[in-house]
């Protein structure tokens, strides 16, 4: 994929639709600039975890069992059989 974008004066370039899209950026995010031998690399920064948090919601032992919530999905989808 390649698109080009242009600098303004105060350096600030327009990322194409297209390498927003693939990069998944949005308004407000935030960037890092990669550079080496061969050029710059940009990517989104992302958090380490993403379902951080939700950390300690799930607890084992509490609740219905998996065979338990299972048995009640197919009850509720025919509750015929």
């Amino acid at each position: 994929m390649e698109h080009e974008a242009r600098v303004t004066s105060k350096g600030q370039v327009t990322i194409p639709k297209q390498v927003r899209r693939a990069l998944r950026i949005r308004a407000g995010d935030t960037l890092t600039f990669e550079t080496d031998e061969e050029g710059v690399r940009i990517r989104p920064q992302r958090p380490a975890d993403a379902f951080v948090e939700y950390e300690g919601i799930w607890r084992e032992g509490a609740g219905e069992s998996a065979e338990e919530i299972d048995a009640r999905i197919r009850e509720l989808r025919d509750p015929g059989a």
